[in-house]
């Protein structure tokens, strides 16, 4: 799989675009080196744009950078996980309860039709789509709770969970599976059963939180691959 050709325009947004999607498929792996040269090569433009990117990238916790060695993808430690996950919880928990305390107040629509656009994405086995329209459908659950500070701080974790979420998607054979396990939710929010959206949510959290330390574990006991290293 070779990196398309771009145009000039919103030219390190587009760079980003696309090795987020080399990340979240698995192009790269957790450790793995970005090779700057080439990656610049086959997009047809200059190195510049492409370390800008990865600069951006770090921002949102896709890419770590190494003295002298360039940027890699990043893997989060176990206890990064936790942390990431727990707090998620939290957030999300919240955002559950503020969104049913508004009452008639909160149209579901956009929060239907995300659903129906993430089962038609993992209809087409789109991964890397499956995975951003995974993220786009909890960042509306947080917009419809109607406090945009909570909205802020989940936008913040976004790009570590876009990452760990791959992750999470690699595990699943199919990626309708995936998408599945958003049903329950909506259907807790659209009955207006709080106890229920609860328990939803923390099984829905919680079961991706085990998935993603059991993968983890296993890239901990597992010997890196000859060659892995540089893209």
């Amino acid at each position: 799989m070779a990196f398309q050709t771009i145009e000039r325009h919103g030219l390190v947004d587009r760079v980003a675009e696309q090795l987020t999607r080399a990340i979240v498929t698995g192009r790269f792996v957790p450790g793995q080196r970005l090779g700057e040269a080439e990656i610049a090569r086959q997009m047809g433009i200059s190195r510049a744009p492409v370390r800008e990117a990865a600069r951006l990238l770090e921002q949102r916790g896709l890419l770590t950078s190494r003295p002298h060695r360039g940027f890699a993808v990043r893997l989060p430690t176990l206890e990064e996980v936790d942390d990431l996950y727990s707090l998620r919880l939290c957030l999300e928990s919240f955002a559950g309860s503020a969104l049913l305390a508004r009452g008639a107040d909160v149209d579901l629509d956009p929060l239907r039709r995300q659903l129906e656009r993430l089962l038609e994405t993992a209809e087409r086995g789109d991964q890397a789509a499956v995975v951003e329209e995974d993220l786009r459908f909890h960042l509306l659950l947080c917009e419809l709770s109607g406090n945009r500070r909570l909205q802020r701080v989940f936008s913040e974790l976004t790009g570590e969970l876009h990452l760990v979420i791959a992750l999470v998607g690699q595990i699943f054979d199919d990626p309708c599976r995936l998408a599945q396990v958003h049903c329950p939710l909506l259907e807790a929010l659209e009955a207006g059963d709080g106890e229920r959206l609860q328990q939803e949510l923390d099984n829905h959290i919680t079961v991706a939180w085990k998935e993603v330390r059991a993968l983890f574990q296993q890239r901990q006991q597992k010997p890196a691959r000859p060659g892995e290293g540089e893209a």
